[in-house]
């Protein structure tokens, strides 16, 4: 065959979609996670990360079986519109997804804005925490419009520098371990580990990038399954380490005082100072590549939104070498960022993750014949996601009451915006793959 004809070869074999995944999951999510969740389920915060884990798999198992089945960069808006066809309601949760990737990235800058501001002569103040926030956001942005390669070119050597740092944090504070901060007679009540479940699957979140990959993955049909499996399974087993490092070298009070960057200060006990910064770097590194991770992802989602028809065509228009969907993207989040805490940010982000999971995973019973999927693997998915967000909203409504309004406002300004948009236009979400009886 012609060199020049021949088909060009896929970039993503098995090792190079876990490592996407494991890169995507290990940003933000555990350096946000550890203190917000520790306050919770205290020192059974653990179990609680093994339970979250069992539902990303489940989760991960049912995307695989829909990513296989209706191959499209769009991931889950795809899989909304196979399922519930196109429509509003389907238009509508698509719309929702976006904006859950929008918090998510909100939640992932001020993460950053914290843990950056932990090396200013104040300490962390809002001022700080939200300049750098905003700085590091517009940074990428910056970066993605120009194109620039070299960062995604990194993204490997990236994953191995925090997996490294944090592996080998775990393993020092492993030995430095103080078995009273892990004794159960200073453990919670067992139903706070279910009210964190919100907290510890949001870490575990970037596991749906992988179906994002499927055009571009070698064999998907063997590959794709195996690399969710295997990307969750190696995650898990760090988050599960890193849990009982940091509660056996932190009290709770600590805890409680550092939340937001929980994981640093339980390096000084092995490492002291100088442990807080290496590890406050490595939260850094790991954030700002899980910003760009972010960014590219919810660039990807707009774009598709806005060629289906349930975001405007502005969306898609070129600009520089990026779209007008970056752009708009990174001025929704700033307001977020500016008005809300780490705290409030993280919960609305994992609730409304959640929630279009769960929405996802429900479609996909309906279609379970189609795709393969074992029906009974997807019910214990979307039950999951679903008894999990209950949870959380049970619980962060004792400190946010009005996070129930704030979670329908969303879904309802989702619906409104979708309605509104095909009313003026005529447009409707459409579906990029045909909906055919598997080979």
């Amino acid at each position: 065959m012609d060199k020049l004809n021949s088909p060009k070869p896929k970039a993503f074999g098995l090792w190079g979609a876990v490592f996407l995944g494991i890169g995507s999951m290990v940003g933000a999510g555990i350096f946000i996670v550890i203190g917000e969740a520790g306050i919770i389920a205290g020192n059974l915060v653990t179990v609680s990360f093994v339970i979250g884990g069992a539902i990303a798999l489940l989760s991960g198992y049912s995307l695989s079986k829909l990513a296989v089945r209706y191959p499209s960069r769009g991931g889950i808006i795809e899989y909304l519109t196979q399922c519930y066809g196109e429509g509003l309601f389907s238009g509508s949760l698509g719309v929702l997804f976006y904006l859950a990737q929008l918090v998510a990235l909100a939640a992932i800058a001020k993460s950053f804005g914290t843990y950056a501001a932990t090396y200013m002569h104040d300490g962390v103040t809002h001022l700080y925490a939200n300049l750098f926030a905003v700085g590091i956001l517009a940074c990428f942005v910056f970066i993605n419009l120009a194109g620039a390669n070299i960062i995604a070119k990194a993204e490997n050597i990236i994953v191995l520098v925090k997996l490294t740092a944090l592996a080998g944090f775990t393993t020092v504070a492993l030995f430095y371990i103080q078995p009273a901060h892990l004794a159960l007679d200073k453990a919670p009540e067992s139903i706070n580990i279910f009210y964190a479940l919100g907290l510890t699957f949001f870490a575990y979140q970037g596991f749906s990038v992988i179906t994002n990959c499927v055009e571009d993955m070698q064999d998907p049909k063997h590959t794709m399954l195996r690399s969710m499996f295997w990307a969750i399974g190696l995650v898990g087993i760090l988050y599960i380490s890193v849990s009982i490092a940091v509660f056996g070298n932190l009290s709770l009070g600590e805890i409680l005082r550092d939340k937001d960057f929980a994981l640093a200060a339980a390096a000084k006990p092995a490492f002291g100072v100088w442990g807080f910064k290496i590890m406050a770097a490595t939260a850094l590194l790991a954030t700002a590549s899980a910003i760009n991770a972010a960014l590219y992802g919810v660039t990807q989602v707009s774009f598709t939104l806005a060629v289906k028809g349930s975001l405007p065509k502005e969306y898609q228009y070129n600009i520089f070498h990026n779209t007008q969907g970056l752009v708009i993207s990174a001025l929704l989040v700033i307001p977020m960022v500016l008005f809300f805490n780490l705290s409030q940010i993280a919960a609305i982000a994992a609730l409304a993750v959640l929630l279009v999971q769960g929405f996802t995973h429900v479609g996909h019973v309906l279609k379970h014949k189609e795709t393969g999927g074992n029906v009974w693997l997807i019910l214990m998915a979307s039950f999951g996601t679903f008894g999990a967000a209950l949870f959380a909203i049970a619980y962060t409504s004792k400190s946010m009451p009005h996070i129930v309004y704030y979670i329908l406002g969303i879904m309802f300004l989702a619906l409104v915006f979708e309605a509104l948009l095909h009313w003026l236009n005529g447009r409707t979400i459409r579906k990029q793959t045909a909906s055919k009886a598997p080979r």
